[in-house]
């Protein structure tokens, strides 16, 4: 799934190739990718794109005087930019999802998400704040304003596992499952580990394993073209995705724990002083 330093450097792409262009056409090729119906999505057709922003996994495409374009990629979503014309395609054939040309031959994108659970999801609205899911954003861990102190303070009370902590958006904006991983790896912490319990010297680690993490993601990922984002991300990931192989600080085998549509990847030795985290439905499996 693209997280905040993916997205981020797609609106920086997208930045420079749609800004002061204007929108010649946009259709939604699969099915129930379109989630409002007001305004019309022809609002946007001949509108002049002003600048892109990004709201924690959202991309934001604004239009002067008009409405947003709002894009959530989901899991298996992404963005391919087209510099020249493509062929028509049919609705419900390949994993094309959403087709956006910009005029006077400037090229476009595609939006396509591969896979069977269709979750990709466009907006058309007068406010990013329209989007629910824009609407209950936690702060971006990024912001200068988001220092230690009011990290401290969303932690406080929290008796939930930390790695749901990080991932849950209305928390914070933007970490999915592949950089809490990372982070907790850096910050040397089990995911097991209750937000509440952490005392202030870990927080100050959390804190700065997350800011270091994010930052480098998205430093690496500046000036990517699309197309290479996703390989980039990949090998940069030093326990998400890992399973089995051994850590690149300490040499452990990096191991897993599987739940029903998910899985965390962790180090023994970095994070959990050697022991190995139950794995409840591989345990359902042995017996």
């Amino acid at each position: 799934m693209p997280e905040l330093p993916e997205v981020e450097a797609l609106r920086q792409y997208l930045t420079d190739a749609v800004a002061d262009c204007r929108i010649a056409s946009l259709t939604p090729v699969a099915v129930n990718v379109l989630k409002t119906w007001d305004p019309p999505l022809e609002e946007l057709v001949g509108r002049v794109c002003t600048r892109v922003e990004r709201h924690g996994k959202f991309l934001d495409l604004c239009t002067a005087d008009g409405p947003h374009l709002v894009v959530h990629l989901a899991r298996a979503g992404w963005l391919r930019w087209r510099a020249e014309e493509p062929a028509r395609t049919r609705p419900g054939r390949g994993p094309l999802a959403l087709r956006l040309r910009l005029a006077d031959g400037r090229g476009g994108f595609d939006l396509t998400e591969a896979g069977t659970q269709k979750r990709l999801a466009v907006y058309c609205v007068h406010r990013p704040e329209d989007v629910p899911g824009v609407a209950r954003l936690g702060p971006e861990p990024l912001a200068d304003a988001f220092d230690v102190t009011a990290f401290a303070e969303l932690l406080r009370g929290r008796r939930h596992r930390i790695k749901g902590v990080l991932r849950d958006q209305s928390v914070i904006a933007g970490i999915g499952n592949a950089y809490s991983d990372e982070i907790l790896h850096a910050a040397r912490m089990s995911p097991y580990r209750l937000a509440s319990d952490l005392d202030p010297r870990e927080v100050g680690t959390l804190y700065e394993a997350m800011r270091g993490t994010l930052l480098g993601a998205v430093e690496r990922a500046r000036g990517l073209a699309a197309q290479d984002l996703k390989s980039e991300k990949k090998s940069s990931m030093r326990v998400h995705g890992r399973a089995g192989l051994p850590c690149p600080v300490c040499g452990d085998t990096v191991r897993e724990v599987s739940f029903r549509d998910s899985s965390l990847q962790y180090c023994p030795t970095c994070q959990t002083d050697g022991r190995t985290l139950a794995d409840r439905r591989m345990s359902r499996l042995l017996k």
